[in-house]
């Protein structure tokens, strides 16, 4: 069934820290696209706009016993699990695939570039979840845009975990356009939602701009996959405000005026406001999240241009657990014309 989630009350000191979050991640996405364009990293994805959708998210699960599988665009969902976010950076610096950060330790999986890679990885996880059995059961969130929910590694694995009834989230984040293509002229029936019917698992749709009812929808669908009633489509409804990467130019489908427009009401912007009409916090606290914000971007930007070059021997070491005839002589080749040895 196919459901809205409504803004309900969280804590005072829930409401304050997402707050902190949701600007930790604006400011953070900024100074990336600027360091895009200072040439300090290659490539950088953006997710102006969809800052409340991941801090919500990622804010509601367990990190003791969940796991979370990211896309290249998860910033802000490791930087609510407390990821070193200059080795999470190390990615978009181009020294290594995936992020240097312990997946293990930190509950995120690496850096999925594979559009619907990680809904895979996912579901695999989730249903070993299953088979462990035990009261402790985690529950696996994966992230996808409107655009890869075409993708067919989607359909399989939200059939492959309807049959298991899997306890993993799939959460959606609609921003309204697939790359250059806007979800109407790519998703049939309107909405990603209404595809969890055919899978027999349940949908949540969200204002994926109101943190806090992210939060909300997500400990609902988290609390329905662990008792073992089996996965939760959660749709959160956003908007893409900037280009789908540094090498994108929207203005080519769209205009500034169409942006405008069609954005709504930008996410850390509602919640600052919230804050402000119920009391919870004064303009001083906004100013020093603000501040905060802006010096750990700072400190990022500090590590990222420090980070070294990874050995070239890496791109050998782990591509095979035990490394073919063939892999070995490339290596071999390798290290004659790179390393003369």
């Amino acid at each position: 069934m196919d459901t809205t989630q409504q803004p309900a009350a969280l804590p005072t000191d829930e409401l304050r820290e997402l707050y902190r979050l949701v600007t930790a991640v604006r400011q953070l996405d900024l100074a990336a696209i600027a360091w895009q364009r200072q040439g300090i990293i290659p490539g950088y994805a953006p997710e102006l706009g969809q800052e409340a959708a991941q801090v919500g998210s990622a804010f509601a699960m367990d990190p003791q016993r969940d796991f979370i599988f990211p896309t290249y665009r998860e910033m802000g969902v490791a930087l609510t699990l407390g990821v070193d976010m200059t080795a999470y950076m190390s990615t978009h610096k181009a020294s290594w695939h995936g992020g240097l950060y312990d997946p293990v330790k930190t509950r995120l999986a690496p850096i999925q570039a594979v559009v619907g890679g990680s809904v895979l990885h996912a579901v695999g996880w989730a249903h070993g979840q299953t088979l462990s059995g035990g009261d402790t059961r985690g529950v696996a969130l994966t992230y996808f845009g409107d655009g890869a929910s075409s993708q067919g590694d989607v359909h399989e694995a939200m059939n492959f975990a309807g049959v298991l009834k899997a306890p993993v989230i799939f959460f959606v984040q609609n921003n309204g356009w697939a790359i250059s293509l806007p979800t109407e002229a790519q998703v049939a029936g309107g909405t990603v939602a209404a595809r969890a019917a055919g899978y027999g698992m349940r949908a949540i749709t969200v204002d994926g701009n109101d943190a806090a009812a992210v939060v909300l929808a997500t400990r609902e669908a988290a609390a329905h996959a662990r008792a073992g009633h089996g996965p939760v489509l959660i749709e959160a409804m956003t908007y893409r405000r900037g280009p789908h990467s540094t090498s994108d130019d929207p203005g080519r489908y769209r205009s500034l005026e169409e942006e405008r427009r069609d954005a709504g009401t930008d996410p850390v912007q509602l919640l600052a406001d919230r804050l402000l009409a119920e009391g919870i916090a004064d303009s001083d606290f906004l100013d020093t999240a603000l501040a905060d914000a802006k010096a750990n971007a700072e400190r990022v930007r500090e590590g990222v241009e420090a980070l070294g070059v990874r050995p070239g021997r890496e791109m050998f070491d782990f591509v095979y657990a035990e490394p073919t005839e063939a892999l070995k002589a490339q290596a071999r080749a390798w290290r004659e014309e790179s390393e003369h040895v």
